[in-house]
């Protein structure tokens, strides 16, 4: 895509005598498969908003649902724990650090034990269910801190154990906006919906905040950990109605390049065969590379 087609057969080369040389196999690779591209010379905003947006909106609900929700959970409770442990619990906050360190590991845990699964069980079982799991977690956790059972230890174990699911989702959020999408907007597909993720994101600190207030009224903090639980179950509803298959499959068969010659058909795109946003990009014509 950026017109450097001999470096890239070199890199490709190197890769399958790799694989071979240790004892992989490679299939074959169908004829069909072939794909004749341009690289791309004119991807500006106005042609990146129509392709996320116009020729893909369904996409696009989806990747906004998922990155929103699991920004809006996580930035809710990690910017906020330091003040439940201090103002609710009673920990000197020289000593906040050291739970941080147990959060953290849920955090990284959970990516690492589950993450293969996203492409073996697959991207919306595995999607759906790490956001309904930790949203239903965080409902159990939220009734257990009403009723004041819960201790600066015990609350902190929840934590990792919701957020064990919920990274591992969130995890795959980011893979799914960088998938789902022509490979030549990839990476500013990422940028644009963790822009709009954080925008929502902002908001939970400050809630969650005026919620804690000086941590003697644990209902209306109650109240905002069910929000939190009702926003995970949501992008997970969001995920089983519009998620995308896309393990096992290579990037061109989830969506059609920009650059394809001829022009790319729109049959993979929300819209159909017939719309009038077929072709969204049009760079000048150019030898193949």
């Amino acid at each position: 895509m950026h017109g450097r087609a001999e470096e890239a057969e070199r890199a490709v080369a190197q890769i399958e005598r790799h694989v071979e040389e240790t004892g992989g196999t490679l299939d074959p690779v169908d004829e069909s498969k072939a794909l004749e591209i341009r690289p791309p010379s004119n991807i500006g905003f106005l042609v990146l908003g129509k392709t996320l947006f116009a020729v893909y909106p369904r996409r696009a609900i989806l990747g906004a649902a998922l990155m929103i929700t699991q920004s809006f959970l996580y930035n809710a409770i990690f910017f906020t724990y330091s003040l439940v442990l201090t103002k609710v619990y009673g920990v000197s906050p020289s000593s906040t650090a050291y739970y941080f360190m147990f959060f953290a590991a849920g955090n990284l845990v959970g990516p690492l034990l589950i993450g293969r699964w996203f492409d073996t069980i697959g991207r919306k079982a595995m999607i759906a269910g790490t956001y309904f799991t930790s949203g239903a977690l965080l409902a159990i956790s939220a009734l257990l801190f009403k009723a004041g059972v819960l201790n600066a230890v015990t609350q902190t174990l929840c934590w990792c154990l919701i957020f064990f699911f919920a990274s591992a989702g969130a995890s795959a959020a980011y893979l799914t906006v960088s998938e789902i999408f022509p490979v030549e907007v990839r990476a500013k597909a990422i940028a644009v919906f963790f822009a709009i993720a954080q925008t929502f994101g902002a908001l939970g600190p400050w809630l969650y905040g005026k919620l804690i207030g000086n941590g003697t009224d644990h209902f209306e903090l109650f109240l905002g950990y069910l929000l939190g639980a009702a926003v995970m179950i949501t992008g997970a509803a969001v995920e089983l109605i519009l998620g995308i298959n896309a393990e096992g499959r290579s990037l061109e068969d989830i969506a059609e390049p920009l650059g394809l010659t001829p022009a790319p058909s729109a049959r993979l795109s929300d819209l159909g065969e017939n719309s009038p946003l077929t072709r969204v990009f049009d760079a000048p014509e150019r030898p193949a590379p």
